[in-house]
């Protein structure tokens, strides 16, 4: 008998010895997952957001982590599918993160942040579709402009820089792309600018040559083109082979470094509005370009910018607050301007409106000899 208590404490003792130890692990580390696109239609954009997250919490975690504690990372691959990454971010709910960063593609952001909602865990994005912050979740915060603040830019580009009478518009059919091009026609008869063709391509497209000729016929005095990185650079390369003299424009993924990398010479004299790039005139990203490229040695784009900034935005608003507090968090970050002064990783002063959405400068860009050449800053819309 005394020997089987004995047994029985020995194992009460272990037990409660391992529950300690997980205890004070949990203490030592914060949780963050990441749910992004690392395989199929959208791996190129989810890449360079995972890898600008690895780069912030390298250098977090160096300094001490935040407020004491290490982030635990883990990424999560939603294979370009909205079910897959609703799936992956309820997996990660079950672990009680304090905040969720992704996905990018506008389309799983949008089954997901009822789930976040829900939970009370804010979700930093990648997703520019109008549509997402529309929603009304006090939980979803975006890294880039959302369609509704990015595409009056371009509009104005085209009816001002250009004098375009009329236009030809080039869409990809995902939540992404739709939006994009109803802010566009929208915008278009705002400005009298008549729209000539509207041509509605897939994601993951190879041949454009069809979409390509009906451009052509439109006679337009300019084409926008609105489809994810490497169907824009299809487009690019079919649109030189067929001669297309007119101007190309387009918003950040159509002047992109993909784009660039992939499209060649025939993405040179496209133009567009730009919400981030790695060529911004600015020192802090053009320093955050560098350590990009040392460490997983490649030239990041828009989207690495996006998923460095999503970490330092958690450390910002968490040091401000001075607890691990998710509903707090979100409270906290709506209208909250973050400024490099008080928060060097966030590269660029940004504020978040009471929707989450993002305003900062942004710039107008050519692409001359296989770069980007910011020809313009544009100023914050709400200074």
């Amino acid at each position: 008998m005394i020997m089987k208590i004995s047994r029985l404490m020995g194992v009460l003792l272990a037990g409660g010895l391992a529950m300690t130890a997980q205890g004070v692990n949990a203490q030592q580390t914060i949780y963050l997952p990441n749910i992004v696109e690392l395989s199929g239609a959208g791996a190129v954009s989810g890449t360079n957001w995972r890898d600008g997250i690895i780069l912030a919490v390298e250098e977090i975690n160096a300094k001490g982590g935040l407020l004491g504690r290490k982030i635990e990372l883990e990424h999560l691959d939603t294979q370009s599918d909205a079910g897959i990454s609703r799936t992956q971010v309820q997996k990660v709910l079950d672990k009680n993160p304090y905040v969720v960063l992704g996905p990018v593609f506008s389309g799983s952001v949008l089954v997901d942040l009822a789930l976040t909602a829900q939970a009370e865990v804010p979700e930093i994005v990648g997703g520019e579709a109008a549509a997402i912050t529309q929603k009304g979740s006090k939980y979803i915060f975006r890294t880039s402009f959302g369609q509704q603040s990015s595409i009056p830019k371009v509009v104005n580009y085209m009816r001002d820089g250009l004098k375009a009478k009329n236009v030809a518009v080039v869409w990809v059919n995902n939540d992404f792309g739709k939006g994009g091009r109803d802010n566009f026609v929208k915008e278009m008869a705002k400005n009298d600018i008549k729209v000539v063709a509207d041509i509605s391509t897939e994601s993951g497209q190879a041949d454009f040559s069809a979409d390509v000729v009906k451009v052509k016929a439109a006679n337009a005095d300019a084409i926008f083109v609105y489809t994810n990185e490497e169907e824009s650079a299809r487009f690019l390369k079919e649109a030189r082979k067929q001669g297309i003299k007119t101007p190309l424009i387009g918003e950040t993924t159509l002047l992109g470094q993909k784009v660039i990398e992939l499209a060649g010479d025939a993405a040179n004299g496209v133009r567009g509005h730009v919400g981030l790039t790695a060529d911004a005139p600015i020192p802090a990203i053009q320093e955050f370009a560098k350590r990009f490229k040392a460490r997983f040695n490649y030239v990041n784009d828009h989207n690495g910018i996006k998923g460095y900034t999503a970490v330092y935005m958690v450390k910002a608003v968490t040091e401000k607050i001075g607890k691990f507090d998710s509903k707090l968090f979100a409270q906290t970050l709506h209208g909250m301007t973050i400024k490099p002064e008080q928060e060097p990783g966030i590269l660029m002063e940004a504020t978040w409106d009471a929707n989450g959405d993002i305003d900062r400068a942004s710039f107008l860009a050519e692409i001359v000899d296989g770069k980007q050449k910011i020809v313009e800053i544009l100023p914050k819309l709400n200074k």
